[in-house]
């Protein structure tokens, strides 16, 4: 049920910023997002063309919506290591690619018992 509530919310999300961002000329999105022990937040918003300048606010819902796409692809990728990614909107063909790594911390442990 949570899976198909933010779903729900993400493409009501989506097609609200969409609007928004193509009635301003803009053809792409890219946003950049990191988050590790227990938090995390979207770290960089561009767009092209380059020469239209995104609202604050509109920068803030486009770095919120990334977020909350990526944590639905990818559940607590913030959580201990952590997670980072880019998600790259083409907006003319209304496509998101996502590129997320994860990170982790190996370990390879052994033990020789009664030598």
């Amino acid at each position: 049920q949570w899976r198909a509530e933010r779903e729900t919310t993400l493409k009501a999300s989506r097609a609200e910023l969409l609007a928004q961002l193509r009635s301003l000329g803009i053809s792409e999105v890219t946003a950049e997002y990191e988050g590790y022990g227990d938090s995390g937040n979207a770290e960089d918003v561009t767009v092209q063309p380059v020469e239209v300048q995104l609202p604050e606010p509109l920068t803030t819902e486009v770095g919120d919506f990334a977020w909350s796409l990526a944590y639905h692809h990818h559940p607590g990728f913030e959580n201990n290591e952590g997670g980072y990614g880019e998600l790259t909107w083409a907006l003319e063909t209304d496509k998101i690619d996502v590129s997320h790594s994860n990170r982790f911390i190996e370990t390879d442990t052994t033990e020789h018992e009664g030598l």
